[in-house]
């Protein structure tokens, strides 16, 4: 079934369910995050925004390869519902995540991780001047919430890259700028520094 309705206008809000927003079509290539049930267009990044993500994807790759390979990056290809709100879903789709491959595989109803599902192993979004609040805002309590393991904000307005560490049921950030080499828990392994990102 295709939903096709107008984008919500601020004084005059449809607000969809999260079964509505998998189902939606508006005959574009418009991807859309859903935000307390209001369709929220993502804009296009920067060729510097999709260089970085590009460089990422690569790198996590790699440590897959390496160390777990029941494990898959996606980048912009999979959304994750959120805790946020109760009355209305909300649903986000991160530059980047990684999870395990046979969940990933089992999944027919649409590119959603729900919330009765496994939260993604990790996540990373890159700042832009719109979303910077977001960023460091709401989608930090919303990945804290889900328990994701590592929540990178790969921020190149401020020239840093901060990945939040779960520690103890809440994120500890870590900020790392120039030449700093960047930890992850997730993976030990990994040898790039904030520069490296931040210039592709």
């Amino acid at each position: 079934m295709t939903i096709a309705l107008e984008i919500p206008k601020a004084d005059n809000l449809q607000r969809l369910s999260l079964d509505d927003y998998l189902a939606y079509n508006d005959g574009t290539d418009t991807r859309y995050e859903l935000l307390e049930g209001v369709l929220k267009p993502m804009s296009l990044g920067t060729v510097k925004h999709s260089k970085i993500i590009r460089f990422l994807d690569r790198q996590f790759d790699q440590e897959i390869q390496r160390s777990h390979p029941d494990w898959i990056v996606l980048a912009t290809l999979m959304a994750v519902q959120s805790p946020r709100g109760r009355r209305w879903d909300t649903s986000r789709i991160p530059d980047l995540l990684v999870m395990p491959v046979a969940q990933y595989e089992s999944m027919t109803d649409g590119a959603v991780i729900t919330l009765d599902q496994t939260s993604p192993i990790v996540v990373v979004e890159v700042v832009s001047p719109s979303t910077k609040t977001e960023e460091y805002r709401s989608k930090w309590i919303e990945y804290c919430a889900l328990d994701i393991a590592e929540y990178w904000i790969v921020d190149p307005i401020n020239e840093c890259v901060t990945v939040c560490v779960l520690e103890e049921g809440s994120y500890t950030n870590y900020r790392y700028a120039l030449q700093e080499p960047i930890v992850s828990i997730i993976f030990p392994a990994l040898a790039v520094t904030a520069a490296q990102v931040l210039m592709n």
